[in-house]
């Protein structure tokens, strides 16, 4: 029992440390541009008729910190808002983990076991719970 508690408590907290993006020691780089709509008259003569010649120009613009631009020209905002809560789940699993711990262990080994399971289940549970 001890064995897999370890095990549990192990593989939780390194799956956390993994999930991040931030990498020391790389530098980051954003270029911003915009397509521009370009026409150029061709003119004509008396046996030919003029026409107009047109295509799509990709610019290179300056990148403003809180806006990027795509390639159409329109601005999207980027915000980072972290809406997963995780409350529930964790008093869930918490709940279920101390009385799994209370069923498996005997003697001496309640005392470390309950608020260890607890513990583990709120992990679990806030995970499953989309935290």
């Amino acid at each position: 029992m001890k064995l897999v508690l370890a095990t549990l408590f192990a593989l939780t907290s390194t799956s956390t440390v993994l999930a991040g993006e931030y990498q020391p020691g790389y530098s980051s780089s954003q270029t911003c541009t915009r397509n521009e709509y370009k026409e150029e008259y061709v003119p004509g003569t008396k046996d030919s008729p003029g026409y107009v010649r047109s295509w799509n120009e990709t610019v290179e613009v300056p990148c403003d910190s809180s806006t990027a631009r795509s390639l159409s020209g329109t601005r999207h905002s980027h915000t980072n808002l972290d809406t997963n809560d995780c409350s529930e789940g964790s008093l869930i699993g918490g709940l279920l983990g101390a009385g799994l711990a209370t069923s498996s262990s005997r003697g001496k080994d309640r005392w470390w076991a309950i608020p260890a399971g607890a513990v583990g289940g709120a992990m679990i549970g806030c995970q499953v719970d989309g935290g």
